[in-house]
């Protein structure tokens, strides 16, 4: 059975946030989000046509300004044509534009002023961008007219727009001052207001528009003057053609790959706290999607790294949602694009860093389907790419965690060879480290994440070297840290995901320690936040597993309490994601052997809880079966300790039904099938005994116990066990 941190994954930076060098403000999925007032349609209708055939001046496209890189065109803009005055909420396509929108553009008007829709528009845009741009269009009314007595009526900004929001995107009780233009022709006019909207989208001042769009007129004159030498314009025509398409295409390349940049980092840093993979799939495919019809070998080196970006997300995606072998081939080739780059610019650290965390994302694959040679020699070039960024520039605090992470990575693998001594050395030297960081940027989620992983680490280490009450302690300081981190329902999906493991181990090492209530309480909650998570995120593979793991813990210390029936509804909701898992993909050992047959033993140990005889023997001649299988498919030290169990489990059915000959037989097969170097941990511990106990080797057995009961080793289910074999 899978421990607890076994499940956590440790965390990557993307180069983003880095600090390396500067990127501009890149393109949003739409340049602007329109947002008004069914009354005001007729204004919508226009200002959406005006902005959606504006053609920006060629002599300002590609110019850098403080709003980012002027596009040719305004385009796309978002304006929802469907009436909400049924709708209960915000539609999901409402959200995800503008989630996606560089700007919000609000036509304001006494009717958009009481609109409740505009006003959610408007909340959730300042809740989700707090970063992003709300340009306000007046067609009718007053701005802050609400604040004259008996004005109230002809106050045309809604009460979003009025509140300032800080930088979190929650409201504030101070007042905003937006950026405003007057359609109305006695006041900026539509020509006048429309050129001080777009400036202010562009970036640009007002004068430096309008005399751009006077020459344009001007220069369209001259064409048309110049039209009358017909030969002449023949030839101008066509060179100006050329020239304008070989413009477009340059120009349309830049804003693709402006699109692109900003889906793989700023629209995923939006959607990746709230654990959302559809949208998260949906941008990965789309950027996919374009750089598969541009010629590889010609890519820039900027283009080289975004495709790397792409495959990296779709496989992180991939891993999520248990697709392990889609998830290595999206590795591997994002690993042979930053290779290349890394090639063409070997001492540039940005790339060193952009190869490493490919590096890591194959190895830790790898490390997960059980290929250990592949898994720890790209953990240490990993560690060797981490080092070879700390010589470049050693008070990087970004390449200093890469260092952390490298040692934790290695820490891993003693963990999983069963080096417990030497795993929780390298895990609190470790967790030193990232104290002294966290404690220098408080604020830093990075290093709040990183101390929050290595202390389940250090933890699980602890457990399993059988420093219980230290272990404990980890978990007890490792929920500390995530309680306030968990109580927004829309926080940070990571905190949430880390709080079901956290909450697991919490529960099961204070059921170990004796304090049964306490560990199906903190079992509980583990459950609780899982189930929560799932319903958010179907799709999320990982956040299945690790809920349904919780359930059957939880189920099983119900079990050894003698609470059958309290028991049962966890049993049945963690067997059945088992089973859905499996069916999804049956290549994944976790799934398909280690949570399988947890859930074969819960099942037959709360059919012997019933008295329902038949069913037990049937179900731990199904756990036998299935160890039996995997163990001809797969011999290993891990796949012997689960046919031992399963013998064991079976020995306990037959003994709690009085066949002594069958169940002398099954410890028999145990002990048998026990490895013959297997680590020293307390859970395995006690199987031994129970098994040697269970033969009459009863000196053998008082040893083991003996050794349990020094370091308060007290598992209800194992003592169910002792006095059911005794």
């Amino acid at each position: 059975m899978a421990e607890a941190a076994e499940l956590l994954k440790p965390q990557r930076v993307r180069p983003e946030s880095g600090g390396v060098r500067p990127t501009a403000v890149p393109h949003s999925l739409y340049f602007a989000f329109l947002s008004y007032s069914h009354v005001d349609s007729g204004w919508g209708e226009w200002l959406h046509d005006e902005l959606e055939k504006f053609h920006v001046p060629s002599s300002l496209a590609g110019r850098l300004t403080t709003a980012g890189i002027i596009p040719k065109r305004l385009t796309p803009i978002f304006r929802d044509r469907k009436e909400l005055a049924a709708s209960t909420d915000l539609g999901q396509e409402i959200r995800e534009a503008l989630i996606s929108s560089r700007y919000l553009i609000v036509l304001c008007s006494p009717s958009a002023a009481t609109s409740r829709w505009t006003n959610s528009e408007i909340d959730t845009f300042k809740r989700v961008r707090p970063d992003g741009c709300v340009l306000a269009v007046i067609v009718d009314g007053e701005p802050f007219a609400s604040d004259v007595p008996g004005h109230d009526a002809d106050e045309c900004l809604p009460p979003a727009l009025r509140t300032r929001y800080d930088r979190r995107g929650r409201p504030t009780s101070k007042r905003a001052e937006p950026l405003c233009t007057d359609l109305r022709e006695n006041r900026d006019g539509k020509r006048i207001g429309f050129l001080k909207l777009v400036a202010g989208m562009l970036g640009v001042g007002l004068d430096d528009l309008v005399q751009r769009e006077t020459v344009r007129r001007q220069r369209r004159l001259a064409l048309l003057a110049a039209a009358s030498f017909a030969g002449m314009a023949v030839t101008s025509g066509l060179a100006v053609t050329a020239i304008q398409a070989r413009d477009a295409a340059r120009d349309q390349r830049r804003e693709a790959e402006g699109l692109v940049g900003f889906m793989l980092g700023d629209l995923r840093g939006k959607l990746e706290p709230l654990g959302r993979l559809d949208v998260l799939d949906s941008v990965g495919a789309r950027a996919l999607a374009y750089y598969r019809s541009q010629d590889k070998s010609s890519l820039s080196d900027d283009s080289l790294a975004q495709r790397s970006k792409a495959l990296t997300l779709m496989g992180q995606i991939a891993s999520s949602r248990g697709d392990v072998d889609g998830a290595f081939q999206r590795y591997r080739e994002a690993l042979a694009g930053t290779a290349e780059a890394l090639r063409r610019a070997p001492d540039d650290p940005q790339r060193i860093y952009e190869h490493a965390q490919n590096v890591f994302y194959v190895g830790d694959v790898a490390r997960q389907r059980g290929m250990t040679g592949e898994a720890e020699a790209a953990m240490r070039n990993y560690k060797r790419l981490a080092q070879q960024l700390i010589a470049k520039d050693p008070s990087n605090p970004t390449w200093r965690m890469e260092g952390i992470y490298a040692d934790t990575n290695l820490g891993i693998l003693l963990l999983e060879s069963g080096r417990y001594s030497e795993a929780s050395a390298v895990f609190e030297n470790s967790l030193s480290d990232r104290e002294r960081l966290a404690a220098g940027a408080p604020d830093n989620p990075q290093f709040r994440k990183a101390l929050i992983e290595v202390l389940a680490w250090l933890g699980e280490s602890r457990e399993k070297e059988g420093r219980l009450d230290d272990g404990l302690a980890q978990r007890e300081r490792q929920i500390s840290l995530l309680k306030p981190l968990i109580e927004n329902p829309n926080g940070d999906a990571e905190y949430r995901r880390q709080a079901v493991v956290a909450y697991r181990a919490a529960g099961r090492l204070n059921a170990i320690r004796g304090n049964s209530s306490a560990g199906i309480e903190q079992l509980t909650t583990s459950v609780t936040i899982g189930d929560a998570l799932q319903r958010a995120e179907p799709a999320n593979a990982d956040w299945a597993s690790m809920t349904a793991y919780s359930k059957l813990d939880l189920a099983k210390l119900y079990l050894a309490l003698g609470k059958e029936e309290q028991a049962s509804a966890f049993i049945r909701s963690g067997c059945d994601t088992t089973d859905r898992l499996i069916s999804k993909d049956p290549t994944v050992i976790l799934w398909r052997v280690e949570l399988r047959s947890f859930c074969l033993e819960v099942k037959t140990r709360s059919a012997l809880a019933r008295g329902a005889h038949v069913e037990a023997q049937e179900l731990a001649s199904q756990l036998g079966a299935l160890a039996r299988t995997e163990m001809r498919r797969s011999p290993s030290p891990d796949t012997q300790l689960v046919l031992a169990n399963a013998e064991l489990v079976r020995a306990i059915v037959e003994r709690a039904l009085g066949d002594e000959v069958s169940a002398r037989a099954a410890f028999a097969d145990a002990l048998r099938s026990w490895p013959s170097a297997v680590p020293d941990r307390p859970i395995l511990i006690g199987r031994k005994a129970i098994i040697l106990k269970g033969l009459g080797r009863r000196a053998e057995a008082a040893q083991l116990t003996a050794r349990l009961a020094r370091i308060g080793y007290g598992d209800p289910t194992y003592k169910r066990d002792l006095s059911t074999v005794g």
